[in-house]
C-alpha cells in the first residue's frame, strides 16, 4: 500500500511498547462465559435436579451404590455440558476475533490494517467515509469530514469536523466545527488523518461501556418457540409422572419405588436437548461459515440462508476480480487500444487529467490503474478542493492550485453521460462520444469520461460552475473471476435467481452478466427506476437480471420491491449508502475487504474475501445447517417418545418397571452427543443444491416433521414393547429387563441412523462419511455390553445377563424397529424444498 507523503506514524516497536503500557483498545468486560458460569447454569437445569433427587431417594432407600452412581452421573452430565458449551464458546470466540473491527493506521511510514484492539495513543489513523472511528483523536488533516456522533449524544444529525489542535478544556461530543473525533462514532463523509489521544476505557465511550455490556441480547423467534415446546413437554411429563407414581404406589404399596419410576418418566419426557441444538448448531454453523470466508454477525441469519430465493450482487469485486487495468483510450474521435504498449504522446494529456481527477495516494483499484499509466505529473500542484461523486451527478472533480499562480487546474472524471452534461459539446461530437462509449461497453469494459478546465478566481460551489472541455474516454478492464460461471450455474440449479446491481453503464453490465451466465432478461436502469412507482418496479423486476446505473440509495427500493414480490432477498453492499438496503434485506451481506464499517455493521454476514462463490457456499451451508437441525430435533422427539413410552406403558400394563433413573442417565449419555455433535457433523444431502429454496414460513420443527418424528418413535416403541412383553413372560424379571433395555438401546441407535436422512435409505447413508455417528453407536453398544456383563454395573442396573443369542435377538429387534420407516422412504416422494431434513 502506498505511503502518505509527509507522515510516518509510529514504528512497530514503539507501538508495541505503548500497547504494553496502555493495554488493548477495548472496553472492559466480555461476552464469554467461563466454565464456572456454564457449570452453574447446568446445575439449575431440571435434568440435573431430577438426577440429584433420584440419588437422594436411593440414599434414603439405603442403596448407597445406586445413589453414588447417580451422583457420579451428575458429574458426567456437567462434564458433557462443559464440553458442548465450551466447544460452542470457542467457536463464538473465534467469530468474535474474526469480526473484530479493523483500523487503518500509519506504521513505519506505510498504511497497514490492524485489529482495532492494537491501536495505541500516538497512532495516526487513516479514516475514510464509512469508517467507524476506533479511538478518540484529533483531526489534523482532512477534507469535508462529517461524523455521526449519535452513539454518544443521541443526536442523529451529523456534525462537521475541521483540522486543528485539541482545545482546552475539551468540549463534550456533538460540537460542530471541532477537530475532535470519538471512538465508536462513524465518519459519514470525507476523509482525513487523526492523531489518537485516548483508547479503550480512557476514551469517551468508556463512560457508557458498562451500560452497553449489560444489555442482554433478545432471544430469536426459534428460541422462543422451542422454549414453549420444552415447557409443554415438561408440563405433560410432570402430569404423567404424578399419574405413574399414584398408579404404581397404590398397586404395589412401595411409594419410594414408585417415586423413582416417576422420576425416570419425568427425565424421559424432558427434551432438554432442544435448547442445546439451538445453541450448538448455529454457533458451530457460524464457525463453519467462517472457514468458508463468511463471517456471521447475527446467528439468526443462518436460519434464513437456506430460504434465500434472490441474490442481489455487486459486479465490481464480487463477480469481477477488482483488479483493473486501462484497456483503451478514446481521444480525438479515435479509440486507441493499449495492449501493453507504451502510451502514445498525444494521449498523455488525457491520462494526466484522469490522474488529476483521482486521489493522490489511491486505494481504489480503478484510480490505481489510472496512476499506473505512468504519466509525469505536473510538479508542485496542491489540492485546493474536491467535489465528490453524488447520486445526482456521477462524476468527481478536483481543483489543484498551481505553484506561483493565482489560477487552478481542474480535472473531472466519471460516467460518460455525467461528463457530457458538464461539457458544452455540440450534437455530433456528443453522438461520437456516446457511440465510442457503447462500442467499448459492449466488450464488458468500464468506461469513464474525463474533462478539464483552467479556472481563475473563486472556486464555484458546484461542478457545473466550471467551463469544462471534453478530453476523452478511458476504458478499464476488470476480468470476471474464473469461478463465477460455475457459481452462478449452482445458484440457478438451486432455484436462486441472481440480480446484478451496478453503477456501470448498461451495456457494460449486460456484457459482464452474459459472461457470468446470469439471465439478463431485461436491464433496469436507475433513470428508468426513478420513473416507476412501487407496483411498476415490482412487476418490472420479475424478469430483470441486471440493474445498471444504480445509485446506492436506489438499492433500498429494489430490495423492498423484491420482498413485496414474495422473494427472500440476499443483498451485497460495501458503502455507507448501502446500509439501509443491507438492513432491509432478509440477509444483508457486506464486503469484508473493501466494505465500510457502516455496511459491515448493517449486514448479517460479511464476506471476508469479497467473492461471490463464498455467498454460494454460504447458501449451501445454510441449507445444510437447517437440515441437520431438523434431523437432530426429529431424532430427539422420536427417541423421547420411545423412551417415555417404555417408562410408562409397562407399569400401566402391570409389568415390572423397565426404566429407573440410572437407565435414563445411560440413554441420555447417548442422546446428548448424538443430537448435539453427530447430527451437526452430518454431511450435506446430494440434492441440497438442486432443490428450490424452502418455504420461509415453514417452521424448523412443526407440522409434518413433528408427525413423522412421532411416528418413528411410536414404531420403535411398539417393537421394543413387544420384545419386553415377550421377555417378561419367558424370563426372570432382571433378565427380561436386560433384554428389553438392549432392544431399547438398539432402537435408539437405529433412530440415529434413520434420521440421517428422511429421503435416502439408511443403507445409502452408510456410504457417507460421519465418524461421530459411528463413534456414538459403537460407544453405546460397548456401554450396553459392559452394563449387562460386568457384575457391579449389572447389579446397579438390576440386570441379569441373558444368553448371547437372546441378547443378539434383542439388539436385532431394536434395529429392525425402523424397517417400516425405511420402507416408507421409498414410497414417500422427496421433499422439493431445501428445508426437508434430507
Amino acid at each position: 500500500m502506498a505511503s502518505i507523503p509527509g507522515h510516518t506514524g509510529l514504528s512497530s516497536s514503539e507501538a508495541a511498547e505503548r500497547l504494553q503500557r496502555s493495554g488493548p483498545n477495548a472496553l472492559p468486560g466480555g461476552a464469554r462465559r467461563t466454565w464456572r458460569h456454564i457449570a452453574l447454569d447446568a446445575a439449575r437445569e431440571p435434568m440435573f435436579l431430577l438426577l440429584v433427587g433420584g440419588g437422594l431417594l436411593y440414599l434414603v432407600l439405603g442403596d448407597l451404590l445406586e445413589g453414588a452412581f447417580l451422583f457420579a452421573m451428575v458429574l458426567v452430565t456437567i462434564g458433557m455440558t462443559l464440553y458442548q458449551e465450551g466447544k460452542t464458546e470457542r467457536a463464538l470466540d473465534a467469530l468474535r476475533d474474526l469480526g473484530s473491527p479493523r483500523a487503518l493506521v500509519l506504521r513505519d511510514g506505510a498504511p497497514v490494517h490492524i485489529d482495532s484492539r492494537g491501536v495505541v495513543p500516538g497512532d495516526v489513523l487513516v479514516l475514510s467515509e464509512g469508517d467507524r472511528v476506533p479511538a478518540d483523536g484529533v483531526l489534523f488533516e482532512g477534507a469535508e469530514v462529517q461524523a455521526d456522533e449519535s452513539l454518544l449524544t443521541g443526536e442523529s444529525a451529523a456534525v462537521s469536523k475541521r483540522p486543528g489542535t485539541a482545545p482546552d478544556p475539551l468540549p463534550r461530543p456533538g460540537g460542530d466545527d471541532t477537530p475532535l473525533l470519538y471512538s465508536g462514532t462513524l465518519l459519514v463523509h470525507g476523509h482525513g488523518l487523526v492523531l489518537v489521544t485516548a483508547t479503550g476505557a480512557a476514551a469517551e465511550i468508556g463512560r457508557i461501556g458498562q451500560a452497553l455490556a449489560q444489555i442482554a441480547p433478545e432471544r430469536s423467534p426459534l428460541q422462543k418457540q422451542t422454549a414453549r415446546l420444552v415447557a409443554i413437554f415438561a408440563a405433560v411429563g410432570a402430569a404423567m409422572s404424578l399419574l405413574l407414581v399414584l398408579l404404581y404406589g397404590l398397586r404395589s404399596g412401595d411409594w419410594l419405588e414408585s417415586l423413582l419410576a416417576g422420576i425416570a418418566l419425568a427425565m424421559s419426557m424432558l427434551p432438554e436437548e432442544f435448547p442445546v441444538v439451538l445453541t450448538v448448531f448455529p454457533a458451530l454453523g457460524a464457525w463453519r461459515l467462517a472457514r468458508a470466508n463468511v463471517l456471521t454477525r447475527r446467528l439468526a441469519a443462518i436460519e434464513t440462508l437456506g430460504a434465500t430465493s434472490v441474490l442481489c450482487v455487486d459486479k465490481t469485486g464480487t463477480l469481477t476480480e477488482n483488479r483493473m487495468r486501462v484497456h483503451s483510450l478514446f481521444a480525438d474521435g479515435v479509440v486507441h487500444a493499449l495492449d501493453g504498449a507504451p502510451l502514445p504522446g498525444h494521449l498523455h494529456e488525457l491520462a494526466r487529467r484522469a490522474v488529476l481527477a483521482s486521489a493522490a495516494a489511491p486505494f481504489d483499484p480503478m484510480e490505481k490503474a489510472l496512476h499506473e499509466l505512468a504519466v509525469a505529473p505536473i510538479p508542485g500542484l496542491a489540492l485546493a478542493r474536491e467535489y465528490p461523486l453524488s447520486p445526482a451527478l456521477r462524476a468527481m472533480t478536483q481543483a489543484w492550485r498551481q505553484p506561483g499562480q493565482a489560477g487552478y487546474i481542474v480535472a473531472a472524471k466519471g460516467a460518460p453521460e455525467a461528463i457530457l452534461s458538464l461539457c458544452a459539446l455540440d450534437g455530433a461530437a456528443a453522438d461520437a462520444v456516446r457511440a465510442a462509449t457503447d462500442q467499448m461497453a459492449l466488450g464488458g469494459l468500464r468506461v469513464l469520461g474525463v474533462a478539464s478546465a483552467d479556472w481563475a478566481g473563486e472556486l464555484p460551489a458546484a461542478q457545473h460552475g466550471f467551463a469544462f472541455s471534453f478530453v476523452g474516454l478511458v476504458a478499464l478492464a476488470d476480468p470476471l473471476r474464473a469461478d463465477i460461471p460455475d457459481a452462478v450455474a449452482a445458484c440457478r440449479a438451486a432455484g436462486v435467481r441472481i440480480v446484478m446491481i451496478t453503477g456501470d453503464y448498461p451495456a457494460t453490465a449486460a456484457a459482464i452478466a452474459a459472461q457470468a451466465g446470469i439471465d439478463t432478461g431485461k436491464v433496469v436502469s436507475g433513470d428508468t427506476l426513478d420513473g416507476m412507482d412501487d407496483g411498476q418496479l415490482r412487476e418490472h423486476l420479475r424478469g430483470a437480471g441486471v440493474c445498471a446505473r444504480i445509485a446506492p440509495d436506489q438499492k433500498l427500493r429494489i430490495v423492498q420491491a423484491l420482498k413485496e414480490g414474495g422473494a427472500i432477498v440476499g443483498m451485497t453492499g460495501d458503502g455507507v449508502n448501502d446500509a439501509p438496503a443491507l438492513r432491509a434485506a432478509h440477509v444483508g451481506i457486506a464486503m469484508g475487504k473493501r466494505g465500510t464499517d457502516v455496511a459491515r455493521e448493517a449486514a448479517a454476514l460479511v464476506l471476508l474475501d469479497d467473492r461471490f462463490s463464498s455467498i454460494v457456499q454460504a447458501v449451501r451451508l445454510g441449507r445444510q445447517i437447517f437440515q441437520n437441525m431438523q434431523k437432530s430435533m426429529s431424532y430427539i422427539l422420536g427417541v423421547h417418545v420411545t423412551v417415555a413410552g417404555m417408562a410408562l406403558v409397562p407399569v400401566l400394563l402391570g409389568w415390572p418397571v423397565l426404566l429407573y433413573p440410572m437407565h435414563i442417565v445411560f440413554l441420555e449419555l447417548m442422546i446428548d452427543p448424538a443430537c448435539a455433535l453427530a447430527f451437526e457433523n452430518e454431511p450435506a444431502e446430494a440434492r441440497i443444491m438442486t432443490t428450490p429454496p424452502r418455504d420461509p414460513k415453514a417452521p424448523l420443527f412443526g407440522g409434518w416433521t413433528v408427525t413423522w418424528a412421532a411416528l418413528v418413535g411410536l414404531g420403535s416403541l411398539v417393537a421394543v414393547l413387544a420384545a419386553y412383553g415377550w421377555a417378561v413372560r419367558h424370563m426372570p424379571e432382571d433378565q427380561a429387563r436386560a433384554f428389553g433395555f438392549a432392544a431399547l438401546v438398539a432402537a435408539n441407535i437405529a433412530q440415529i441412523f434413520a434420521n440421517r436422512s428422511h429421503t435416502r435409505s439408511m443403507l445409502q447413508g452408510l456410504q457417507t462419511t460421519n465418524r461421530l455417528v459411528w463413534i456414538v453407536a459403537g460407544v453405546a453398544l460397548a456401554m450396553l455390553l459392559v452394563s449387562i456383563y460386568q457384575p457391579l454395573l449389572a447389579g446397579l442396573f438390576r440386570f441379569t445377563a441373558p444368553a448371547p443369542g437372546d441378547l443378539a435377538a434383542a439388539v436385532g429387534i431394536g434395529l429392525a424397529s425402523i424397517v417400516w420407516f425405511e420402507a416408507l422412504k421409498l414410497l414417500r416422494k422427496p421433499h422439493t424444498g431445501a428445508a426437508a431434513a434430507g
